[in-house]
């Protein structure tokens, strides 16, 4: 007698009760799957569609499953961008061994393609950069938060089109292990396991395509480490600045915002003799800047506009000296009622504002080259008035950025 599986689906999503779990998916009749374009795999792969969308089924063992469904789970609540688990099945064909022996189910992708389909002749074509910077984000974000991956390379990430950037998606995780915080050793073994991966997959594509393996890009991986440790340094680097300084810490956001990470803090500690400041940030979410700022104000705004507003928090935080964390709330409510609020107030009263938030961002950015210009702070008010007095029709804090409003 064939024993039962065991099924867990989150809710929201179909119960797939009706699939032959206790059959290989190799062997699954083929109504209701579709063919569509998948990257290298070593495990058995499927897609299915149901009324609540596409899913993906990747057939592996139980305890690999396992540490793939947990662990993309625990990467939701970092705010890393990974695959979405749906589902894990186990107990099932047990004849078939034990490389069939569960199933991970996980939400299908959309618009995300292969790094494979990114080679275009030698190289990544013209999306070669934004391709391995991204890769080197995607690895700095998931050792900032406590992941070692184990088996880093090309074929476990999906890769999706942003504008004129590049999203990447971990989307394997059965080797991977969630800590409090990485040392710097295991940091650079993870760099180690990439390069070599990196550079198996490439001389594979050189053999693939019938080329010698001097051809074969090997040192792409060495070029992703790279960049991966310069990234590093720019996020985790600890700078001093003086409390005049404030303009600093919009300048500091701003680069790592280029980089395309948002910034969950600023922390800024007095030194030893005082009169200068100890600043380090922490990186946040994609989206913590426009959930802050609504948990803050109750203001919706786009995440950029979000960004730019906190901005002015760091900023007031700095003025005011505010340095432990009770300083901080309180500054924050302070800023909140005497800063926030009444600017608003007086960008709806100005006749040519549509939108008082991207107006307020418009008078921040322009404090910002103000005070570059003098090599201090020129304040709010003194900028506000000079924003006024040039008058810009737009209002756009970022007037060459088609996505600034």
């Amino acid at each position: 007698m064939r024993s039962l599986f065991s099924l867990k689906v989150r809710p929201g999503h179909p119960d797939f009760l009706e699939l032959p779990w206790l059959d290989s998916i190799v062997d699954w009749p083929g109504e209701r799957f579709v063919d569509l374009p998948r990257g290298p795999s070593r495990h058995e792969v499927r897609f299915i569609v149901y009324e609540q969308g596409l899913y993906v089924i990747k057939e592996l063992p139980s305890k690999s499953a396992r540490q793939d469904y947990e662990m993309l789970r625990a990467l939701e609540t970092k705010d890393v961008a990974a695959a979405v688990a749906v589902g894990i099945v186990e107990g099932r064909h047990p004849d078939a061994g034990a490389e069939r022996s569960a199933a991970l189910i996980t939400r299908y992708l959309e618009h995300t393609f292969s790094y494979q389909e990114l080679l275009q002749g030698h190289g990544f074509g013209n999306r070669r950069e934004q391709m391995l910077d991204a890769f080197a984000g995607l690895l700095v974000e998931l050792h900032l938060a406590g992941c070692f991956w184990g088996d880093c390379s090309l074929a476990n990430v999906l890769y999706r089109h942003d504008a004129e950037a590049i999203e990447p998606i971990m989307v394997d995780a059965e080797t991977a292990v969630l800590r409090e915080s990485l040392s710097d050793g295991q940091r650079e073994e993870d760099l180690e396991i990439m390069t070599i991966n990196v550079a198996g997959g490439m001389a594979d594509i050189a053999a693939a395509r019938d080329l010698p393996i001097d051809e074969a890009d090997l040192t792409l991986g060495e070029d992703i480490a790279e960049r991966y440790r310069k990234l590093w340094r720019e996020l985790t680097e600890t700078r001093l600045i003086t409390p005049e300084e404030g303009f600093k810490i919009t300048e500091k956001i701003n680069r790592l915002n280029e980089l395309g990470f948002d910034v969950d803090e600023v922390d800024l500690l007095p030194t030893e003799g005082g009169g200068r400041l100890r600043m380090k940030v922490k990186v946040g979410g994609r989206n913590f800047h426009s959930l802050k700022l609504h948990r803050l104000t109750g203001l919706d705004a786009l995440e950029r506009q979000a960004r730019q507003v906190l901005s002015d928090l760091h900023y007031y935080q700095c003025q005011t000296g505010a340095t432990s964390a009770t300083g901080k709330e309180v500054a924050a409510v302070r800023w909140r009622v005497g800063v926030l609020q009444p600017m608003l107030e007086r960008l709806r009263a100005l006749p040519a504002v549509r939108d008082p938030i991207q107006a307020y961002c418009a008078v921040l950015h322009h404090r910002y080259l103000k005070s570059c210009e003098s090599g201090c702070d020129v304040g709010t008010e003194t900028a506000f008035q000079d924003w006024l007095a040039v008058g810009k029709p737009d209002y756009s804090p970022f007037p060459n950025d088609p996505d600034s409003g």
